[in-house]
């Protein structure tokens, strides 16, 4: 769902996002008077891709570069009916939401990887970059903690979002009364192998 394009240093490790043992997943929440008739969303990317260029030791260079096909997002809702799940993903494809057709990719470029701290075995750092969404890009931060396996890289990490800066305005029905809350939780598990 996402695309990300760094600018990278070349001496840095290279790492390929490995989609079949990699999950993003969107939370979209609901909100409203009536909020206990709506429910809450489960958003999967099932296909996108990545590269990471990261060294511990040179931080500041880092960069991460991913890239979603907003066509293959997916809604899981699983306690929803199929009836219900379809009309979801129809007006999240839709032209009121993402408007797959016209746009579709959903794109993160790093600007900056910052405030390197070590966590047991893991990294904890901060991510700043770039989200092009809908047409519309801004820069966002968030955490990330990285470790490091033999010739693998695993980041786990949330960003949270707000539709409305993106120029999607959130979904209400009943007037109002039922209606999904303009911020969204992006979550993600990616494991990416190295390459060079």
């Amino acid at each position: 769902m996402v695309l990300m394009a760094w600018a990278q240093a070349p001496s840095l490790p290279t790492y390929k996002v490995d989609i079949g043992r990699s999950k993003v997943e969107i939370n979209v929440f609901k909100g409203g008077l009536f909020k206990a008739l709506g429910h809450d969303h489960i958003i999967a990317a099932k296909r996108f891709s990545g590269t990471v260029q990261f060294d511990a030791g040179n931080v500041k260079d880092s960069s991460v570069s991913f890239s979603v096909d907003s066509g293959s997002l997916t809604v899981l809702d699983p306690q929803a009916s199929g009836k219900d799940r379809s009309e979801v993903q129809a007006t999240m494809e839709g032209p009121e939401v993402l408007n797959v057709r016209a746009f579709p990719r959903i794109t993160f470029h790093s600007t900056r990887v910052s405030d390197l701290a070590q966590s047991g075995d893991a990294l904890e750092v901060t991510l700043t970059g770039r989200i092009n969404l809908h047409g519309v890009e801004k820069e966002t931060t968030f955490p990330v903690r990285v470790r490091f396996e033999k010739n693998l890289l695993h980041a786990i990490g949330t960003a949270t979002i707000a539709q409305t800066d993106f120029g999607i305005i959130p979904i209400k029905a009943g007037g109002g009364t039922v209606r999904v809350k303009d911020q969204l939780k992006i979550s993600f598990d990616i494991l990416a192998e190295k390459t060079s």
